[in-house]
């Protein structure tokens, strides 16, 4: 049987946009998969922070790649260079998390191009 995994609130909350956005099973706060004798039946994994939806986890979850990583646990984080804010890498050689790195890029550039002007 496969372990329940519980979110934080920060998770859960990401989560209830996930599933109310992209879920095909989602239907005005009722699921469609637990409908019987058409009575509606609210959502479980809108209830609960244990993660119980099998749908989510295998259709919704992986559409925001950084939550399922947090959730399911797949992958070491790293620290960001400039800011320490954790982030998961997509290489091994990954120094920055997305919003440093493009801050970071561009400062680079721009000392490079200093460098050069400089010794014209």
């Amino acid at each position: 049987m496969a372990e329940i995994r519980h979110m934080t609130s920060t998770q859960f909350r990401r989560a209830k946009r996930l599933i109310r956005r992209l879920c095909a099973n989602y239907s005005g706060g009722y699921c469609l998969l637990l409908e019987e004798n058409f009575e509606p039946c609210p959502c479980p994994q809108l209830l609960t922070y244990s993660l119980l939806c099998k749908y989510f986890r295998a259709a919704v979850l992986p559409a925001d790649a950084e939550l399922h990583r947090e959730i399911m646990g797949n992958s070491q984080h790293k620290r960001c260079a400039v800011c320490g804010r954790p982030f998961y890498a997509k290489s091994n050689r990954a120094l920055y998390c997305d919003r440093c790195a493009d801050l970071e890029r561009r400062r680079k550039t721009r000392d490079r191009v200093r460098r050069h002007r400089g010794s014209a």
